[in-house]
């Protein structure tokens, strides 16, 4: 079994109440904190530990709270992402929801180590009823003193609130969560500057994502060092995946780094092998942003070495071998999943959640939607396929934040893996005009009427 560090004790009776949540050592690490460590000491054990932001991108948390400016003297603010609006991804509600004293704790330990006095957790708004469990777990934090004015008698004071946004995608990105906790239209802004030097109401902030801060209460009671221990290289700690498709046991695991994909995939402790018996086809493993692999992709890299349940391993050989660990969202497929389909599903949802800022996104989502929904319904050209790879390679890198990139890529790696796949439906529009139409004729059975090309 591996080790459990945020899912420990989520099945304890009554932890999602604050008795039974102190009862088994809730808000130690607030008491270690406060009392005996100096908020650099805090912020030294996180960049020990090797923390990387869990909410996709990966980046190294201590070392982002270290940019926090210092120097200005304006008040500082920790913001918690719990927009979770990423497609296959659905672990930071399921922390939320049965044991959300770990993220107030994480809240409050970390806004002390970044000196920040009021600080806030955005929600989605889909996410209502998690937006009460989280309300009221602050409310019996601050009736015992964990929040408010002078907590333990140290003289550090913290307001903690809980914002729910309106629904939308792009709100996950960091800057347009904090316009809309403004009150504005949640767009994305042009970095620099960047929100540890200006952020919500020009003041230096922090946004973290919930497993994140949810894993600094562990770090703190225990040590950087031992955190560090767990994983492989720099892919330290565990992992929270959400794991969903054609598979026997869908949920949500807390995996230590360095798991190999085919134990994960197939092993009775995970997820039990695929469902029905069918063979795998692809695999998404980090949400719907993130590349899609076809089956010879998902166990073993190109070079012939196991694919890992790391930053690094999943991503190696870039993009034409490789995808991202991203914030985890595990969709598997098997052989009765039509990969135009669901390219075309992910690319209605970009399009929809596009804020409109940026011309390449704002249109050329739109146009990968129209063009992909064209071939599905058995309308498609041959030249729309390479349209297709024209108009992702114009999206990607061209917009201010990573939206353009999300709606690209899934794009540019169905194509690259799956793109006889795409010639079958323009040449047979006939055989694919039934919805089901791989589930009694999978398309390793009609590959053959295809002749093979490569971008």
């Amino acid at each position: 079994m591996s080790k459990k560090i945020l899912l420990d004790k989520i099945n304890v009776p009554g932890i999602k109440t604050y008795e039974v949540y102190r009862q088994h050592g809730g808000y130690a690490s607030v008491e270690k904190a406060i009392k005996s460590m100096t908020p650099d000491e805090v912020v030294e054990e996180v960049k020990k530990s090797g923390l990387r932001g869990r909410g996709g991108a990966g980046f190294p948390a201590g070392m982002k709270w270290s940019f926090i400016d210092k120097k200005s003297g304006k008040p500082r603010h920790l913001v918690c992402n719990a927009d979770e609006s990423e497609p296959g991804t659905f672990k930071d509600r399921y922390l939320m929801e049965f044991i959300p004293h770990l993220l107030i704790e994480g809240m409050i330990t970390s806004s002390f180590a970044l000196g920040a006095n009021r600080s806030y957790i955005y929600i989605r708004g889909e996410y209502m009823w998690v937006f009460k469990i989280l309300e009221r777990a602050i409310a019996e934090a601050k009736a015992a003193g964990w929040l408010g004015k002078n907590i333990l008698g140290t003289g550090y004071d913290l307001e903690l609130h809980v914002h729910c946004g309106a629904g939308a995608y792009i709100c996950g990105e960091e800057t347009a969560l904090i316009e809309s906790l403004e009150g504005k239209r949640g767009n994305p802004r042009i970095k620099p500057p960047f929100p540890a030097v200006s952020g919500l109401w020009a003041n230096p902030t922090v946004v973290n994502n919930v497993e994140t801060i949810a894993a600094v209460p562990w770090i703190v009671n225990n040590s950087g060092d031992d955190y560090a221990k767990i994983g492989v290289g720099r892919s330290t700690g565990t992992k929270l995946i959400s794991a969903s498709g054609n598979i026997i046991n869908p949920g949500v695991y807390e995996i230590e780094l360095g798991l190999s994909v085919d134990e994960f995939m197939n092993s009775d402790e995970y997820l039990g092998g695929m469902s029905s018996n069918r063979p795998l086809k692809a695999l998404v493993p980090g949400g719907s942003s993130v590349p899609i692999l076809p089956a010879d992709l998902i166990f073993k890299t190109a070079n012939g070495e196991d694919r890992l349940m790391t930053y690094e391993s999943l991503s190696d050989g870039g993009f034409a071998t490789g995808s991202m660990l991203g914030s985890g969202g595990f969709i598997v497929y098997d052989d009765t999943a039509c990969i135009v389909r669901n390219t075309w599903n992910f690319s209605r949802f970009y399009h929809h959640e596009s804020c409109g800022q940026c011309t390449p996104c704002r249109e050329g989502t739109g146009w990968l939607e129209k063009v992909l929904h064209r071939i599905e319904t058995g309308h498609g050209r041959e030249e729309d396929i390479d349209l297709l790879w024209s108009i992702q390679s114009k999206i990607e890198g061209n917009t201010i934040c990573p939206l353009g990139d999300a709606a690209s890529w899934p794009v540019a790696a169905a194509i690259r893996h799956f793109r006889e796949e795409f010639e079958y439906h323009v040449r047979f529009p006939e055989r694919i005009k039934n919805r089901d139409h791989f589930v009694n004729e999978p398309f390793d059975k009609v590959r053959h009427l295809v002749s093979k090309q490569v971008i």
